[in-house]
């Protein structure tokens, strides 16, 4: 029988869960490859400011890197309240499959190759980012790891933003369809590389999926 002068933990309209899905090791781990990723995304669009020829891309891709540099920054505060560890230690890709797909997304660098540089980052990377930060989002424990649900809902503010921007400036840029058929050729390519890796944080960076043969978190 319930003790009725024992008050509950929580409110009884709170139906928050006390464990999330990850251990501290692993939300710093998964940290780790978010703040990695987002450091190379900033250091990719700022480079790309420089050499595409069309302005309204230019102005666009300037702004957007920046969001980048900040999400990094959200990283790296938040590393060091997770765990006493060196940041720069535990700022690394997934794997370097993860590092391959990278340096493929940065590889366009004519002037003529803006297609192939949008849709690596706004076909592929930022849809997978959103995937990733939205999975861990939602797996966190709200009561024990609140301040990395806080910086996660910031960034996924920027990307979601930032998603629609980039599929904008594709959709004005895709007027033939030889020019449709180079982003979908650019878009399977580095589909088939971030497969690979399995997303920004390695193969669980959205939960195992069925058939796989990995660990779980």
């Amino acid at each position: 029988m319930t003790d009725p002068t024992v008050r509950s933990a929580f409110a009884p309209w709170d139906r928050r869960a006390l464990p999330g899905l990850f251990t501290v090791e692993e939300t710093a781990r998964r940290v780790g490859n978010y703040r990695w990723a987002e450091i190379k995304l900033f250091e990719v669009l700022g480079g790309w400011v420089a050499t595409v020829p069309e302005l309204d891309v230019k102005m666009i891709l300037g702004r957007h890197c920046y969001h980048h540099a900040w999400h990094a920054e959200l990283w790296t505060k938040r590393l060091p309240e997770l765990r006493e560890m060196n940041v720069d230690r535990m700022t690394e890709p997934a794997n370097p499959a993860f590092a391959k797909f990278m340096e493929a997304v940065r590889a366009p660098e004519a002037p003529g190759e803006t297609i192939e540089k949008l849709v690596g980052v706004y076909r592929v990377l930022i849809p997978r980012t959103i995937a990733a930060y939205t999975y861990h989002r939602n797996g966190t424990s709200e009561i024990t790891d609140s301040p990395t649900i806080r910086s996660l809902n910031h960034a996924l503010a920027d990307e979601y933003a930032d998603f629609t921007d980039g599929e904008m400036l594709i959709q004005s840029l895709l007027d033939s369809p030889e020019k449709v058929e180079r982003a979908m050729k650019r878009q399977y390519e580095l589909e088939a590389l971030i497969v690979e890796a399995g997303g920004i944080a390695g193969p669980d960076s959205i939960g195992s999926q069925p058939g796989d043969t990995g660990a779980t978190v």
